[in-house]
This record gives C-alpha cells, sequence and structure tokens, in this order.
C-alpha cells in the first residue's frame, strides 16, 4: 500500500531526513557524638547512644533523582505518528522491527503515561479522494479503527483514556493511557455532524489545517514560507468549527495553522487552545513554529505549547542545512515518492544522497526552546509534542521514544526544580485537558441535540 507517513512532511522531511549534594555517606554524614563530661553519677549510668553512621542512606546522584522523578511522573507526548506506520505497513506496537520511534518495550523505556495517536489526514484526501482510498472521513476512521486494535490486542499494557481522569487512573494502573487527535481538519470533510461523530470516538483534538490550506482555514504550510492566504485565517465557518470544538469540549489545536488563524482563533477562543508540536519561532525562525506574541496568546487561555522535537523546527543550521539538501535533490525524491515507495525505501535512498551528513542537533537545543516557552508564555504552559514516527531527524539521544528520561535529567542539571519538571512532562497539558472539559459543562449542552447545523457556504 502506498505508504504516506507524513506524505506533507516527505517533501520536507525527506529534506529532513531529508530535511534538512550531598557529603559522602557514612561517618561523615554522622560524626561521632563529643565525649561526655566527667560523670557525676555511678559509673553504671547509662550512656547517650549514637544512630550508627550506616543507618543513613546515602544521598542520590543527579541521574538516580532523575530516574526516580520521572518513574513518578505523569509522562505525556501529544504527538505521535505511529499510526501510519500500522496502517500502512502492518506495524503492530508488540512486535519492535527496530525501525520505528515508538513501540511498546521503548514506551515503558520512556516512562509513557499518555501518548496521543496521530489520527493524520494527508491533505491528498481532501484535494485528490479516489474510489479505493476515500477522503478525509474514511482516512480518519480508518486510523481510529487501527487505534483501537493495538488497544485490544495489547489490553494488557494500553487502555483507551478519553478525559484528563482516565490519564491518571492509566498511571494509577499502571497502564499507558492511548488518545486521538486528528491531525489535519480536512478529516471533518466540512461537516460538524462529522465533527461530534470524531468526538464521540474518542477524538479529543483537532489540528485545524496540516500542509495545505482547507475551506475554512489557513495553513502555515510546511516549506519555509507559508501557503498564499485563502481566508486571511478562519472563514465564518472555520469559526463556527472553533465554536462547536470548545462547546463539546474537543481541544483546538494550532499547530500547522498561519499566524492569522491563530489571531482568529484565540480572538474568539473561550476555552484553552493547544498547539500540539510546535517549536518557538525566536529559536528557529520557521513558520510551523510560533511567535513569542503567539506565545502568551495560548497561554492566556490557559492552554499548553507542546515541543516539537524536529531538529528542523528546532536548530537554524540544521534548517539551512536541510534547505541545501532539498534544493540538491528535492526532484529526485519527489520522483521516489510518486512511485509509491515506502518511507524507509525513499529514507534510504536519501541517506545515499547525503542526508546522513546533515548537521546532528544537540539534546540541548530541545531544552533550549523549553526554557524559551517557559520564559515567555510562563511554566505553566509548555510541555512535550515529540512527532515521533512522523519525522526523521530528532536531537541525539532522541531517536526514540525510550529516551524520554533524558529531558527529565537535563532539565534538573539545568536546575528546574522537581515540580516544575513534572509540569513539563505532563501536569501541564493536564490542566488545560480539564479546563477544556470543564469549560464543556459549563455549556450544559448535549452533544448532537444541541449542536450547531450550520453549513459552510
Amino acid at each position: 500500500m502506498r505508504s504516506t507517513m507524513k506524505r506533507a512532511v516527505r517533501l520536507l522531511v525527506l529534506a529532513v531526513l531529508v530535511a534538512c549534594g550531598a557529603g559522602r555517606p557514612g561517618a561523615a554524614l554522622n560524626p561521632p557524638a563529643p565525649a561526655p563530661p566527667p560523670a557525676r553519677e555511678p559509673a553504671t549510668a547509662p550512656t547517650p547512644s549514637v544512630a550508627p553512621a550506616a543507618a543513613i542512606p546515602p544521598a542520590l546522584t543527579l541521574e538516580e533523582r532523575a530516574a526516580r522523578l520521572h518513574a513518578s511522573a505523569i509522562v505525556v507526548d501529544t504527538h505521535d505518528d505511529i499510526t501510519s506506520g500500522i496502517l500502512e505497513d502492518g506495524f503492530d506496537l508488540g512486535r519492535p522491527t527496530g525501525t520505528t520511534a515508538t513501540d511498546l518495550p521503548k514506551m515503558r523505556t520512556g516512562g509513557i503515561t499518555a501518548e496521543f495517536f496521530s489520527i493524520y489526514v494527508d491533505s491528498r484526501f481532501y484535494e485528490h479522494p479516489s474510489s479505493r482510498e476515500g477522503g478525509g472521513a474514511r482516512r480518519a476512521l480508518d486510523m481510529i479503527d487501527i487505534t483501537y486494535q493495538q488497544i485490544e490486542r495489547h489490553s494488557q499494557d494500553l487502555v483507551l483514556a478519553t478525559s484528563a481522569d482516565d490519564i491518571r487512573h492509566a498511571k494509577q494502573e499502571g497502564k499507558i493511557a492511548v488518545l486521538m487527535g486528528i491531525e489535519g481538519g480536512y478529516a471533518i470533510e466540512d461537516s460538524l455532524y462529522a465533527l461530534r461523530d470524531f468526538y464521540r470516538l474518542g477524538v479529543r483534538y483537532m489540528t485545524l489545517t496540516h500542509a495545505t490550506n482547507n475551506d475554512w482555514a489557513d495553513s502555515s504550510g510546511m516549506g519555509a514560507t507559508p501557503p498564499k492566504p485563502r481566508h486571511h485565517g478562519l472563514s465564518g465557518f472555520g469559526e463556527e468549527v472553533v465554536r462547536e470544538m470548545q462547546r463539546i469540549g474537543m481541544l483546538v489545536d494550532v499547530s500547522h495553522v498561519s499566524d492569522e488563524t491563530i489571531e482568529d482563533v484565540l480572538r474568539i477562543s473561550t476555552a484553552p487552545v493547544i498547539a500540539s508540536h510546535s517549536s518557538a519561532r525566536a529559536l528557529c525562525d520557521a513558520p510551523r513554529n510560533l511567535s513569542d506574541e503567539e506565545l502568551r496568546g495560548i497561554a492566556a487561555t490557559g492552554g499548553v505549547v507542546m515541543v516539537n522535537f524536529f531538529s528542523g523546527y528546532l536548530d537554524p543550521g540544521y534548517r539551512t542545512a536541510m534547505h541545501a539538501f532539498f534544493a540538491r535533490h528535492g526532484v529526485e525524491l519527489a520522483a521516489l515518492d510518486k512511485k509509491g515507495m515506502k518511507l524507509s525505501e525513499i529514507h534510504a535512498a536519501a541517506l545515499k544522497m547525503g542526508a546522513g551528513d546533515l548537521p546532528k542537533v544537540p539534546l540541548g537545543v530541545l531544552i533550549d526552546h523549553i526554557e524559551h516557552i517557559a520564559k515567555v508564555a510562563g511554566v505553566d504552559h509548555v510541555g512535550l509534542g515529540s512527532d515521533f514516527d512522523g519525522v526523521d531527524s530528532m536531537p541525539q539521544g532522541l531517536q526514540g521514544i525510550d529516551g524520554l528520561p533524558k529531558i527529565t535529567l537535563e532539565l534538573l542539571r539545568r536546575g528546574w526544580s522537581d515540580e516544575d519538571v513534572k509540569k513539563v512532562l505532563g501536569e501541564n497539558f493536564l490542566r488545560a485537558f480539564a479546563a477544556a472539559e470543564a469549560h464543556a459543562r459549563t455549556t450544559k449542552t448535549t452533544l448532537s441535540g444541541d449542536g450547531s447545523t450550520k453549513r459552510l457556504e
């Protein structure tokens, strides 16, 4: 089957891959008690007892402290594209191949509590629907079903979650919560009825666009410059989509949308807004990243910006090299894509072209983005949205989901408190998620009975 593992990302990411203290234990901690003064009582009088030094546990190393903190925390990743590989290549989470960033053993090693499986709908399902593959809604339904298949097949490890409380219960039970977020508003096929049905099936956020504009919202695109505006933000129907999402408790996701679309979303929002996988534009000038003004705007809604791990959105040097590589080999890579080759095959071809020589991005660059967003938007408004299995270049040490504990260690190394680290790992998202649910309850409406019946004009 034709592989569409981030097909839109391919032409960028294929460029991407294409792409462009403590003292020592023992006596030093408990020096011997000074000798008592000369006894005035008989020699048989009791003497004070001193606890043996060995009873004092040694101080934890930074690594040990980080490991304990990570294991105790709720760790949420809001964007993972492993669903594409499951649907297109028949991958099973319980049968690791060593070629994916995500599988069950890696999820356990990484200490993940909740993972959002991306219900990724490429714009081609909107622009060129086919009788064989269907349109956007059919694609989303197929991806939702394979997500359920994995949960049912691995029920000893995975559990479906649709609320913040479900995530906390999963942590208590020692299971991994699986949630779903639609990537690409093409999925609803301009229907608020379909939007509500997707909510019923468990979808809890929707990215309004992907690589191209749709009938009601403009995209940031995937290249160096955004596409030509079609609506200059949201159309009237687009505003209705946002209002309906917030009425029913589905998080509005502004990753992939244009600056004008973000402006419109923030103007009309009455509930927290998220960016499920975006980084800071001040540190890496990509249209897909968020400006400081946008970071503050999302924070003002009570929302959270989940940092994307893709090297091309983190490091300007990598981004420059990526675009230079794509300028040299983009035509060749596009031709391979048109042949319907799998992503792994295109990756191998790109390596032969020299993609492996692109700069390696240190883990610290990702931490820089986390710290910048915390500084600008506030420490309560930053989280993790990896994009695992959707892009091929991650910071060193984060090639897979099993590398997540390294983020905890690096934050502690930079002086972050345990409480603030836990916020980044998952508590910030849980707070925003719960607030969106609470907002929906305040409307005192039913899901479909009181739903909007407006249609695209």
